[in-house]
C-alpha cells in the first residue's frame, strides 16, 4: 500500500490541473478536465481533455497526461529487473506517482475506466481529486481500481513479468 500524500503536493497537483483545464477543448461536451500526473522523478506533466467531431476519438485529460509523460521519455528501471527466463530484460517504465484531476464543471471528477486502466499500466499510486468544498481528496489507487487487470496478467507470453504491484502483494 502506498505511504501516505503530502497534501501541499496535493494542492500543487490540482492546481496544476485546474490550470491546464481551462485549455481543454470541449466543443462537443462543455465539460473541460485537467490532470496533473506526478512522476517518480518529481516531474508534473499535465494535461487537459480534448474532444473530436467522431466522439470516440477524443482523448480525456489522464491519458493525455499519461501519454506525454511517455513521450517526453520518463522512464525508470525497476529496481528489481531481472532478465525473463528468454533472457530478454523488461523496458523500464514510467512510473506515475499520483495523479490529480479537475473538472471545471463537476466536483470530484474522478478518472473514468478507460484511465483508471491507463493509469494502472504506469504504476500509479494516488488520485487526488477535489471534493465540493475545493478540498483535496487523496486515495491510494488500489481503491479506485481493485483487482486490476496489468501486464502481469499476460505472462510470459507477451513477454511480461511480474510488475511493482505484484511484487508489493497484489494479487493476479
Amino acid at each position: 500500500m502506498p505511504t501516505a500524500f503530502d497534501p501541499d503536493l496535493a494542492r500543487r497537483l490540482l492546481d496544476a490541473a485546474l490550470e491546464v483545464a481551462q485549455r481543454a477543448w470541449v466543443p462537443y461536451s462543455n465539460f473541460p478536465v485537467g490532470a496533473a500526473v506526478l512522476t517518480n522523478h518529481g516531474e508534473v506533466i499535465s494535461g487537459c481533455n480534448v474532444e473530436n467531431a467522431a466522439y470516440g476519438e477524443a482523448i480525456c485529460a489522464e491519458r493525455n497526461a499519461v501519454t506525454t509523460m511517455v513521450a517526453v521519455g520518463q522512464r525508470e528501471a525497476a529496481a528489481d529487473a531481472a532478465p525473463s527466463a528468454s533472457g530478454a530484460v523488461p523496458a523500464p517504465v514510467p512510473q506515475v506517482r499520483a495523479v490529480a484531476v479537475v473538472g471545471l464543471s463537476a466536483a470530484p471528477c474522478w478518472p473514468c475506466g478507460a484511465c483508471r486502466q491507463v493509469l494502472r499500466e504506469f504504476h500509479c499510486q494516488h488520485v487526488i481529486v477535489e471534493d465540493a468544498a475545493g478540498e483535496p481528496v487523496i486515495l491510494p489507487f488500489e481503491q479506485i481500481l481493485p483487482h486490476s487487470f496489468g501486464p502481469e496478467a499476460l505472462g510470459e507470453a507477451a513477454g511480461s513479468e511480474a510488475t511493482d504491484f505484484e511484487a508489493a502483494g497484489e494479487e493476479k
